[in-house]
């Protein structure tokens, strides 16, 4: 099965927001993401649904506009990869990845963990 890798290494084939085609997919998802602390209230379909990485979606490791800076598109093919604010997201990767073993199902867990915790080995592809 082909991979698709974000910028910042998440899998989108394994994401509920990217997988999500049906309504109540996707407030499972947005119920998930307030469980586990990336969102500070449950948020509408709209706002959960996947738009994909781009320069109009708020980035909370600001690395989308670092991409077109750099004109590059993944971190990993950048001149000054690894850098702070690739050190900085795969440090607070870790605490997400903490949190979420401690407060999510097994098999939430093992969905975000596909997802979105192992950035850094998906970067390196």
């Amino acid at each position: 099965m082909e991979e698709i890798i974000t910028l910042c290494g998440d899998n989108c084939l394994y994401c509920p927001r990217y997988l999500a085609k049906s309504e109540k997919e996707l407030e499972d998802t947005a119920k998930l993401w307030y469980k586990v602390g990336w969102r500070d209230h449950i948020v509408s379909n709209e706002e959960i649904a996947c738009g994909g990485c781009s320069s109009h979606k708020q980035c909370t490791y600001k690395l989308v506009d670092c991409i077109k800076n750099n004109k590059v598109e993944k971190c990993n093919q950048c001149k000054e990869y690894p850098c702070d604010k690739i050190i900085s997201m795969l440090d607070r990767s870790k605490q997400y990845r903490i949190r979420c073993m401690e407060i999510c199902t097994d098999e939430e867990y093992q969905i975000l963990l596909k997802a979105f915790f192992e950035k850094a080995e998906n970067l390196k592809k």
